[in-house]
């Protein structure tokens, strides 16, 4: 399967899954009230922020070895996913466990009694979110992307359906999280169905597994889980810790600005994930200089995109949240500004930071992630209590951008890339993203509503491709053609 053809496929899966990510919160913004709204993302948070204890680094750990073995000795493939199966089990059982026990201390230290029975129903999302990001794991290491968007696409249709269907119903905020559980639930099921049949049963097992190999799977889950604890630190301890000093109503703004940012990075995840294997792959032919210029060529194209795009969210934010989300969110509006920056710095470290676990370098990368995860949780309770929801998302932006700067560093470490190059594009792609803006803000003082967030998005693309296209850094006719 070709790198265009692995992106396709896990673009379009996580392109639908931001759809349906997007259309889920706009719609429980709409028909919750925004307390409710706030418990349950704070619930899904602080489930999130345990997760990291049940998946550890074990599912990408197993891909990492499923890519290795498959080319080298595809005997071993049976024997790593049943090995790497058994070790998240285990881990499963005891965090859903121990999570079901304290759930009721846990809202208590929270302030917010009523978060217990959402982190009741949690444990059983606990379960299945831990075993959706395994599977997940396993197919990319096979390199089936196709499969793996599969799963994602089975998961947030379904999530989208029975979570409007139990809203609908009238179960409010518990039914929403019990439709997270139930369309995660099915895509674990398709999950271990495509495994088995296109990843465990295509390969004739191995007499034995090979001596050590156990040992080094759990051995490479340690680096892998740091990186892991420090990027669950960062993505979901904001948000408890907005719940913690302020209220439910103020994790429903930082919610809505963060889904944003999701849908924002949806291009550069799927990236992200199609290319990292191909990384190690070229180094390991002995041909850096392929994986340094395939690099490039991402990164580039990635700010291209996300840099105009995020001045575009900032200066149309105030009519996108209160068209979309209601006018009770438009305190929203800053948060989603700063959060813009964010989506920028998330671009880059997409295509980043796991083809630097394809190349062995989970150690350092976990070193670095944790030392910005740490400044990060500083920075929180340092703004959160001065300058409010605001400055959970100051603090994320900061220590983000650090986290990328040293990641590219490292990168260019194995590659050599031709840093000259890379500067004059961005160059050229800060020019484009000044014209563009003042174009836009033209139109935003004269027009709102709807026609503010239309008319400036339309208005942006048709100035963005016509002086991209002039500096040489679009083609049109490959535009041109992907669209006929």
């Amino acid at each position: 399967m070709s790198l265009r053809s692995r992106f396709t496929a896990e673009f379009l899966g996580k392109l639908f899954a931001a759809i349906t990510g997007m259309l889920v919160v706009v719609l429980l913004a709409r028909w919750l009230d925004p307390a409710e709204y706030g418990l349950l993302f704070l619930a899904l948070s602080v489930i999130g922020l345990v997760k990291f204890l049940s998946k550890l680094g074990i599912g990408k750990s197993t891909a990492r070895y499923v890519s290795e073995y498959k080319e080298s000795d595809p005997g071993q493939v049976p024997h790593i996913v049943r090995t790497g199966l058994a070790f998240n089990l285990v881990t499963i059982v005891v965090v859903a466990v121990a999570f079901g026990l304290t759930y009721e201390h846990v809202a208590l230290l929270l302030g917010e009694p009523d978060l217990s029975p959402y982190l009741a129903l949690g444990t059983l999302f606990l379960v299945v979110g831990t075993l959706k990001t395994y599977v997940r794991k396993v197919l990319q290491g096979y390199e089936a992307i196709e499969s793996a968007a599969a799963v994602k696409v089975v998961g947030n249709g379904a999530k989208l359906c029975f979570v409007v269907g139990f809203v609908s119903l009238g179960y409010g905020g518990l039914g929403a999280l019990g439709g997270y559980v139930l369309g995660y639930g099915l895509a674990v099921a398709v999950g271990l169905y495509l495994i088995a049949t296109r990843v465990y049963w295509r390969h004739e097992p191995a007499p034995s597994i090979e001596p050590g190999l156990r040992r080094r799977i759990a051995e490479y889950t340690v680096p892998l889980t740091a990186t892991s604890t420090a990027n669950t630190l960062e993505k979901r301890l904001d948000t408890v810790l907005v719940g913690f000093f302020l209220t439910p109503v103020a994790v429903g703004y930082y919610t809505i600005a963060k889904q944003v940012v999701q849908f924002l990075e949806t291009p550069a995840s799927a990236l992200g994930f199609a290319i990292s294997p191909s990384y190690s792959a070229a180094k390991a032919r002995g041909d850096p200089a392929a994986a340094a210029r395939l690099y490039e060529t991402a990164l580039v194209n990635s700010l291209l995109v996300y840099v105009p795009a995020a001045a575009g969210i900032i200066l149309v934010a105030e009519p996108f949240v209160t068209v979309l989300f209601g006018a009770e969110y438009v305190g929203a509006t800053t948060v989603v500004q700063v959060m813009a920056l964010y989506a920028v710095t998330m671009s880059v470290t997409d295509i980043t930071s796991n083809g630097l676990d394809f190349l062995g370098r989970a150690r350092i990368r976990a070193i670095v992630k944790t030392g910005t995860a740490v400044l990060n949780v500083g920075l929180n309770v340092l703004l959160i209590p001065t300058i409010g929801v605001e400055g959970a998302a100051i603090a994320t932006v900061v220590s983000h951008s650090i986290y990328t700067v040293v990641s590219v560093f490292l990168i260019h470490t194995e590659f050599d890339l031709r840093v000259r190059h890379l500067v004059s594009k961005l160059a050229q792609i800060l020019t484009i993203t000044l014209v563009m803006s003042v174009v836009v803000f033209a139109l935003t003082v004269t027009v709102h509503g709807w026609f503010a967030v239309v008319g400036g998005a339309v208005l942006g693309v048709l100035v963005w491709v016509t002086l991209s296209s002039a500096a040489g850094l679009v083609d049109l006719r490959i535009i041109t053609a992907a669209l006929t």
